[in-house]
């Protein structure tokens, strides 16, 4: 899910285009700190309700599923990039951490996450070690839209390869959360 567009790879796809690679390359970090925390910080919580009602991380995986599916539609009917140049300096380390508390997206992959693949029995260090693997995992995965802002800004603003860009990228996360999916069917089921 950290790959798929939203408002970080957005954020840094912007960045990137505006202002290169290393200078937005703090943000990237940032970001991937931020989520890891995020998901430590709500996962201590949900540990608490989980063991208390733990027909609610059912309910908590159904919901951040069904948010998905509308995030993939909001993508993939999203129109083109409108990208103007300025010269306020890009987005640092603290601003791309912090970013991730008003993110909703941010919250999603955390809670989906936690209500995935953390069960309420687990001890803080699978939670610490699901964090360090989701950071690790978001820096290539948020870079890449870095690398991407410089190569696809001529294209992105054109609404016929935007339409089909915004397409496969909400296709991309649907299949991303496809594990969850078949795990809320199997409980259904």
């Amino acid at each position: 899910m950290t790959c798929t567009p939203g408002p970080n790879n957005i954020l840094v796809m912007l960045s990137g285009a505006r202002f290169g690679i290393l200078r937005t390359f703090p943000l990237v970090l940032g970001i991937a700190f931020g989520i890891g925390i995020q998901l430590v910080a709500i996962g201590i919580g949900m540990k608490q309700i989980f063991h208390v009602y733990p027909q609610f991380q059912f309910i908590l995986s159904l919901i951040s599923f069904i948010y998905i599916i509308w995030l993939a539609w909001k993508i993939a009917s999203s129109g083109p990039l409108n990208i103007e140049l300025e010269q306020k300096p890009s987005m640092g380390f603290v601003q791309g951490a912090i970013f991730q508390w008003i993110n909703p997206k941010a919250w999603i992959i955390a809670i989906s996450t936690i209500a995935t693949y953390i069960s309420f029995n687990s001890h803080l260090s699978d939670l610490i070690n699901a964090a360090l693997i989701l950071m690790l995992v978001s820096i290539p995965c948020v870079a890449i839209w870095a690398v991407g802002g410089i190569f696809l800004r001529q294209f992105l603003i054109k609404p016929i390869f935007a339409l089909t860009f915004n397409i496969t990228m909400a296709i991309t996360l649907l299949i991303a959360v496809l594990p969850a999916a078949l795990q809320i069917m199997n409980i259904v089921i």
